[in-house]
Parts: C-alpha cells; sequence; structure tokens
C-alpha cells in the first residue's frame, strides 16, 4: 500500500516552494532536506527562522501522517542552537516518541551538512476523523 502522504507531499505546494526533499518516509519516521538559497536569509545574511522551523514541519507533518486519516500539528516548540547561511543544506529528521489515541508527540532535529545541529523542534499532533480520500 502507497503511504498516504505521497499524495500529501504531491499537493504541497510551500514545500515544493522551498525545495524541499523527502529523502526517507515512513510511519513514525522522516528525513527531509533542503538547500538554503540566498532567498531564503533574513537581513542579517543567515538562514531565515521560518524557513527553518516550515523544514522541520514538513518531516513533522511526514512522520506523524502514519495512516489513511489526516493528523495535523496542535503545537509545536522550536529551539535554534546555530544559524546557518545560503549554500548549506539543512536535513531534518523527524521520529515519533510516543503516540496514544488520537495525540502524539515527535521530535524533529535539523542538522546542517556537516552534521552539527542547528535546531529541535518538538512538535504535537492531533489525528482527525478524516481521511486522505475525503
Amino acid at each position: 500500500m502507497e503511504r498516504p502522504t505521497k499524495a500529501m507531499m504531491a499537493r504541497d505546494l510551500a514545500s515544493a516552494s522551498l525545495g524541499m526533499v523527502v529523502e526517507h518516509d515512513e510511519p513514525g519516521r522522516a528525513v527531509v532536506s533542503m538547500l538554503v538559497r540566498e532567498d531564503m536569509t533574513n537581513g542579517f545574511g543567515i538562514t531565515h527562522g521560518g524557513l527553518v522551523f516550515a523544514l522541520a514541519d514538513t518531516a513533522f507533518a511526514i512522520a506523524c501522517n502514519e495512516d489513511e486519516r489526516i493528523t495535523v500539528a496542535q503545537g509545536a516548540d522550536i529551539t535554534f542552537l546555530t544559524s546557518t547561511v545560503a549554500g548549506q543544506t539543512l536535513t531534518a529528521t523527524a521520529v515519533r516518541r510516543a503516540r496514544r489515541g488520537r495525540v502524539g508527540l515527535y521530535d524533529v532535529t535539523v542538522a546542517d551538512e556537516t552534521g552539527d545541529v542547528v535546531a529541535e523542534m518538538r512538535g504535537r499532533s492531533l489525528t482527525t476523523d478524516r481521511t486522505v480520500a475525503e
């Protein structure tokens, strides 16, 4: 059976416009990468934090959509540990920590191309009654 995240990502225009690439996709775990472009930097010449968060959020979305039921974020917190610049590649790895009933907890690590941790995000998910086919 094809993962429902394939269809989700095919319609995800935001992630596509940022050049995100899904490297790994399985229930409870996802890896997504993104090359930082000049137009992704802020007024200090470093990667805009909102775009680091967007990368982490995309990996989180893939990891938490584990079956045909649509799962959405009910909250997330991010801690930025170091900055990056245009030309660097960021990779977000999302991993399920717990899933009970309709709620889940996922940790996402964003690292640069050398493996240095750039940010850590914790996402909280809520599984809805809707399905991907609706």
